[in-house]
């Protein structure tokens, strides 16, 4: 809408500058022929002493050209006045449509600026709250003790602390052969394991057992 009415003014004020400007050539080339005139008849005066039509015509040709010499001054001042007050309507519209423009695009750049600033500040709170939980973990991870574990899983999943006794053989079929019978064996205890292996690391992989001294920053 503004650049509209910004059009049509400035094609206005155009097409009554150009209207001014042939104006005061018209008038222009009045004065000059007026001059023209006035010069032949003071020449005149002195070559053609007796001829009086000559003086005559000169004088009513003068007349005409006074009459519109003044006529085309006169439209030339009001072409004057008219375009001043267009160029001054122009420039308030100009001026007006600069501050609008402006304000337009303060709000714009302040809006992108609060949306850009928002947006940064919630990544940035995002990764503030992943590095807390990742923070949770790593505490959880230096807690973390093989033996424990292990040690936990055997009393949860044991069967006992002997080994199976061995299968004895029973002869059914000739007694007399094998009259004494076989004596079972006596069961051994379980013997205790012995020291777990210390876990190692495969290169360029870090060891999460050694977070001692560890630090967040």
């Amino acid at each position: 809408q503004i650049e509209l009415i910004m059009e049509a003014i400035h094609k206005n004020r155009n097409l009554q500058y150009k209207k001014t400007m042939e104006v005061k050539q018209i008038c222009c080339c009045f004065l000059m022929y007026g001059l023209t005139l006035l010069t032949c008849a003071c020449t005149g005066r002195l070559i053609h002493q007796d001829s009086l039509s000559y003086f005559w015509q000169l004088f009513l040709k003068l007349a005409q050209t006074k009459s519109a010499l003044e006529d085309s001054d006169r439209s030339y001042q009001q072409n004057v006045t008219t375009l001043e007050k267009i160029r001054e309507e122009w420039q308030k519209e100009h001026i007006k449509a600069c501050e609008f423009f402006e304000t337009q695009e303060c709000e714009r750049i302040n809006y992108f600026r609060n949306a850009l600033w928002l947006h940064v500040n919630q990544l940035s709170q995002d990764c503030v709250q992943n590095d807390e939980k990742y923070e949770e973990i790593r505490k959880s991870l230096e807690m973390c003790s093989i033996e424990k574990d292990i040690d936990f899983f055997v009393n949860l999943r044991k069967t006992g602390s002997l080994a199976p006794a061995p299968v004895v053989y029973e002869n059914y079929y000739n007694t007399q052969r094998n009259a004494t019978p076989v004596r079972s064996p006596v069961p051994v205890p379980i013997s205790r394991r012995g020291p777990l292996p210390t876990p190692t690391s495969v290169p360029g992989e870090p060891d999460y057992a050694a977070v001692d001294g560890y630090s967040l920053i």
